[in-house]
């Protein structure tokens, strides 16, 4: 280990970021809860099902402006939530007003998550990931990570390193063990990684046994009594643990008094069927409900997204969409009729070829002289208006992420853990940049 790193894994906790109070976080769960219900109209809706505004004569002035933006502005008002608040927000205000009701707190809109005080966001900042270990010896446990994903690694393990003292490493979903793998070279503990995909469990320990560090893994489901490995002298770690994933490795992590937690959340909408539940008692007072397709709002950005992703999913939308409107007169039905996802090779077709397997798909028989021009120019419109509904709604995926972070808070405060939220890295690494941490 090299001197900083030494150096690191010593240092107090008191330089990572302020740790959170339970009755300041039911405060803000109660605030989100409360705007969210009071904004429901706008951002609980399927935007593909939509042949309107269905809430513009509730919010006349949030529609006239979202109606005069320039479509090619659209996109890059998606990336910029503060820029896209900024843009709707006094319309919003207006509404409101003209309606009688109590404006909300915009603070909640442009919420970001705080730098991490150990990140090394700052030219000034002491802890880089090129500190972990020597250049000669970092390269090595890079080796066949893509960029983005060893730069996430990296950060993460920057963090968790500094801000607590050593502990042996549990890597929760663990696929190669890339994470656990840099930890315990960091921290010289042992790595226990569950995984349940043998071939990566092989895999891992062969990149373990290569690079001298001390790592076991266990081939288990996650949600198996055999996953029930968590010990209470351990530090968990879990990066973009999906959905129902990191909340079980929570539940776990409690239930064996694990004294050190660091969790990245991803992909809130994968879990059990059915609206999503609270894990903490302070989420479940507020009495919000959010469905799986709520939960999905906060991922809605294209910020890593290249020129053609973006070209190609425009294209699908207003292809889809015309066909919906298609098959809304030959069905004489004017609902919305889901298509299954496509091969990227279609796309490269016609929109008359899409018409003809999409119709096919469903049973249904396109007319002899079939001309698919006014349809997809129905579907371009249509899109005109799915974009507009989209950043309407997407003005509440910061109270709905922030609710979502706050609630696992929660959880991890009642059960008398010290527990604290920021990012670990910029959003341009990845927009899924929370970090939650708990120390017992």
């Amino acid at each position: 280990m090299s001197p900083s790193s030494s150096q690191q894994t010593s240092q107090s906790t008191s330089d990572t970021s302020p740790a959170l109070e339970l009755a300041d976080v039911l405060h803000r769960l109660e605030s989100l809860a409360s705007t969210l219900e009071q904004g429901r109209s706008l951002w609980d809706l399927r935007t593909f099902e939509c042949v309107d505004l269905p809430w513009e004569s509730d919010f006349p002035a949030l529609a006239h402006v979202l109606w005069a933006i320039d479509d090619d502005h659209i996109e890059p008002l998606d990336r910029d939530q503060r820029t896209l608040c900024a843009l709707l927000w006094p319309a919003l205000e207006a509404d409101l007003a003209r309606r009688g009701e109590l404006v909300w707190s915009k603070s909640l809109f442009d919420w970001t998550l705080p730098a991490n005080p150990l990140d090394s966001l700052g030219d000034n900042a002491r802890y880089h990931p090129e500190t972990l270990l020597p250049a000669q010896t970092l390269s090595r446990f890079a080796a066949g990570i893509k960029g983005r994903k060893w730069e996430q690694i990296s950060r993460f393990v920057a963090i968790a390193a500094a801000s607590s003292p050593a502990l042996p490493v549990f890597e929760w979903c663990a696929g190669k063990g890339h994470l656990g793998r840099l930890m315990g070279a960091v921290t010289q503990m042992p790595v226990l990684s569950l995984e349940w995909q043998q071939p990566l469990c092989d895999a891992g320990s062969i990149e373990a046994d290569k690079r001298g560090v001390k790592q076991r893994f266990v081939c288990a489901d996650a949600f198996s009594d055999s996953a029930d490995v968590l010990e209470a002298e351990q530090h968990a770690l879990a990066l973009h643990a999906c959905g129902e994933l990191h909340l079980t490795l929570m539940r776990k992590a409690v239930a064996a008094g694990t004294e050190a937690i660091s969790i990245s959340p991803c992909c809130y909408h994968l879990f059990a069927s059915g609206d999503y539940s609270c894990i903490s008692a302070a989420g479940r007072k507020t009495g919000l409900c959010l469905s799986r397709q709520a939960l999905q709002l906060p991922l809605n950005h294209s910020l890593v997204a290249g020129e053609k992703a973006n070209a190609d999913r425009l294209k699908e939308v207003s292809w889809r969409l015309g066909f919906d409107s298609l098959q809304r007169t030959l069905r004489n039905q004017d609902e919305y009729l889901p298509l299954p996802s496509i091969r990227q090779s279609q796309l490269s077709g016609s929109f008359a070829d899409f018409c003809n397997w999409a119709a096919d798909y469903r049973g249904l028989t396109l007319p002899a002289e079939f001309n698919a021009e006014p349809w997809l120019a129905l579907g371009l419109k249509r899109q005109q208006l799915t974009r507009r509904l989209d950043l309407a709604a997407h003005l509440f995926r910061p109270l709905i992420e922030q609710f979502l972070l706050l609630d696992r808070a929660a959880f991890l405060l009642e059960a008398g853990y010290r527990v604290s939220l920021s990012a670990f890295c910029a959003p341009q690494v990845t927009p899924r940049n929370a970090l939650i941490e708990a120390r017992r």
